[in-house]
């Protein structure tokens, strides 16, 4: 067997068998095949997206976006509220993240096992995990701290918040401040240079440009999975049927949720799909009187998590500030302006300092998150609605942002919304964001964390894995990404997928090898 195949150059139809199929080359499938794959197994790993590298990281914005991304990095939900931001390439977002890796709180999966019964997941029970990926994708906290970022800690200082140094899994890094454009110097220790090399040593295959339309089975097993090039260069199109003992789905929340529904998988309590979680991203931009130059050095390294339990766990909205990597087309998305406006914006680029708060969603009952569903073709489409729970949360922390940039010296602020100019002092944006209309299209807003749509938990009627990332109706189909947690996290997943992808796939292993003896 090959050990890559582009599926868009398949003159014919082709069938493969291995131990384990893996849909998805993420922060979940990457992990999950290196650790199966040096446990002796055969591995077939199916990515939609190209086999991009270093020499192909060229850091142009646009170009990059189209290649890398799911629908050039502007997803929309249903009603196109805001948009989601998901990799589409070999390595999946890890290839065009900002390296941020921070802790799940220990606040959250206390919630999962105190609130949701879900046992084996507790800060104790973790810390082995954890400390198994902090190794393996060397994450250690960054002090290198851009102005971006180094202006977050000195609002924070002044206004007495917590605030930390952030964690990132680099090694030499360059500072180059273009993380989300993939790595050109491989010092982002991504699935592209860390574990997919690494399964590609042993019996594993990489099948990329592959769409996995659905899973074939009957009774309660499945028989193989159909897929097709997701590029067509030929006349016609083959069919592609991979086989296997065991069946892993790690395409993502929203992908992994659509593949699992376009495969008419038995879901009696209608789970699959639902509780969707977003961590909605909103943005506050200040000019401050001396350069920034925000789009230089490493794009996050300081974090605030003040507000992110400020009502306990089950109460208002919590959300964690983060600065934001301000490249050219990320930052003039954030202000629609033309004329004057838009020049006086332009010139005031290095100047420009950005920060970025992410709601915590899951933990209250008005806060159940959205619902992947299917279009006529079969794409999925989330439906997000942003309820006055999600509303409060935005004005709330475009507040608490506006306030530390003010803190730090900002001569204006002004939040991400178009129904608003910049305000000149703190008292006049207090006022100003108090009376702000919170709605799409004036209000940028967006996600890079989905999380969410194949929840994990004891019970059938409420989950759709078990603990173990287990499908309840299907014996041979596990999965294994951000996609089963039950909650949002209130920090960037990368982390905690990199953890709970490393556990159940040691535990998948070992189950499999038990079977087989």
């Amino acid at each position: 067997m090959d050990k890559l195949i582009d599926a868009s150059y398949l003159q014919k139809d082709l069938d493969l068998e291995a131990d384990f199929v893996i849909v998805g080359s993420g922060a979940g499938g990457g992990t999950s095949a290196e650790i199966l794959s040096k446990a002796g197994y055969s591995v077939i790993i199916v990515e939609e997206g190209n086999y991009e590298r270093s020499k192909d990281f060229d850091l142009k914005e646009l170009s990059t976006f189209n290649r890398l991304y799911f629908e050039g990095a502007t997803r929309p939900t249903k009603d196109k509220a805001f948009t989601v931001v998901q990799g589409r390439t070999v390595g999946g977002s890890t290839v065009v993240n900002w390296t941020t890796c921070i802790r799940t709180p220990k606040e959250t999966l206390s919630y999962w096992e105190t609130e949701l019964g879900m046992k084996g997941f507790s800060n104790e029970e973790m810390e082995p995990w954890f400390d198994i990926a902090s190794k393996r994708f060397s994450i250690q906290p960054w002090e290198a701290h851009n102005q971006n970022n180094n202006l977050l800690s000195v609002g924070a200082k002044k206004l007495g918040w917590r605030y930390n140094s952030i964690p990132r899994n680099v090694k030499n890094c360059n500072m180059l401040g273009y993380c989300g454009l993939g790595c050109p110097v491989d010092a982002k220790q991504s699935q592209l240079v860390t574990t997919i090399p690494s399964a590609l040593k042993q019996k594993t295959t990489l099948l990329f440009r592959a769409n996995a339309v659905k899973y074939n089975w009957k009774e309660n097993k499945i028989d193989h999975l159909y897929c097709k090039p997701s590029v067509q260069t030929g006349e016609t199109l083959p069919k592609i049927r991979l086989f296997a003992k065991h069946f892993i789905t790690s395409a993502g929340a929203i992908n992994s949720p659509a593949l699992l529904l376009r495969s008419n998988l038995p879901d009696p309590y209608g789970l699959i799909g639902k509780r969707t979680f977003v961590q909605l991203h909103n943005y506050s931009v200040a000019e401050m009187p001396t350069p920034v130059y925000g789009f230089f050095g490493a794009p996050q390294s300081v974090a605030s998590d003040e507000f992110l339990w400020k009502d306990g766990v089950k109460g208002r909205a919590g959300y964690n500030i983060e600065a934001v990597g301000a490249q050219p087309i990320v930052l003039m998305n954030l202000r629609k302006l033309v004329g004057e406006e838009f020049d006086s914006y332009v010139k005031s680029y290095p100047n420009l300092h950005v920060l970025v708060s992410q709601i915590r969603d899951g933990f209250h009952e008005d806060s159940l998150g959205g619902t992947v569903q299917l279009n006529e073709v079969g794409y999925p489409i989330l439906d997000y609605p942003l309820n006055d729970f999600i509303v409060d949360g935005i004005r709330r922390s475009y507040l608490s942002m506006a306030e530390c940039q003010f803190a730090a010296g900002a001569k204006t602020v002004v939040p991400a919304n178009n129904v608003v100019n910049p305000f000149k002092t703190w008292a006049e944006a207090k006022k100003g964001i108090e009376k702000m209309v919170i709605q799409s299209p004036n209000t940028v807003v967006n996600s890079t964390h989905p999380l969410g749509g194949n929840a994990m938990g004891n019970s059938m009627e409420s989950s759709v894995v078990d603990t173990n990332g287990k499908f309840h109706h299907i014996q041979n189909l596990s999965v294994i990404d951000g996609s089963i947690f039950p909650t949002s996290l209130g920090v960037n997943p990368s982390y905690t997928i990199y953890a709970i992808a490393s556990k159940l796939a040691t535990n998948l292993s070992k189950e499999y090898q038990s079977n087989v003896n």
